[in-house]
């Protein structure tokens, strides 16, 4: 099962995966969250565009984040998806196209990225507070994605506004699906 959060900012809509569900995924687990996070974006009639966010750059750093995104990345590279991706990086990176061109020269995510997936939930928990509580995002979620998506869990931080956001979406005809 995979999961992730929808923040609404000003600039537009940010996915953010996965903040509760796997808390130290596995590469393979990294690799299913992308797909299924590139599936429900386009189901709120968005393009993905995903950045596999890590400690590590581009292969600079040897950590726990880096090799197990870096794996996810291989396990990515061998089928055929069809959306953009690209990592592991920064988040600063992933949300500013001309920084990463200047560290990654000819990388294939073009423009900014609206799908943001981390190598632990510590720092996407962290990611979506901070977009919630300091940038001022709307947020809709928690979403589980899978389950027919007519199940979804709250944070107990959740307002009333959260509330309606999240059983609007168990209801609505963009939740129906495998």
């Amino acid at each position: 099962m995979e999961h992730c959060h929808l923040v609404i900012l000003d600039q537009g809509p940010l996915f953010i995966a996965d903040t509760h569900v796997n808390i130290e995924p596995s590469a393979q687990q990294i690799a299913d969250t992308m797909i299924a996070a590139a599936r429900h974006t386009r189901r709120f009639g968005i393009e993905p565009k995903l950045a596999l966010c890590s400690s590590s750059q581009f292969g600079n750093a040897d950590s726990h984040s880096g090799r197990v995104t870096r794996e996810a990345l291989a396990i990515l590279d061998s089928q055929k998806v069809d959306f953009e991706y690209e990592g592991e990086m920064h988040t600063d990176a992933a949300l500013d196209e001309d920084l990463r061109e200047t560290m990654m020269p000819n990388n294939r995510l073009k423009g900014k990225a609206n799908i943001l997936v981390y190598a632990n939930s510590d720092a996407a928990g962290a990611t979506r507070n901070v977009l919630k509580s300091v940038a001022g995002g709307l947020e809709v979620g928690p979403i589980l994605m899978g389950m027919g998506n007519r199940a979804h869990i709250v944070t107990p931080g959740v307002t009333v506004r959260g509330l309606l956001n999240i059983a609007a979406l168990a209801g609505s005809p963009v939740s129906s699906y495998e």
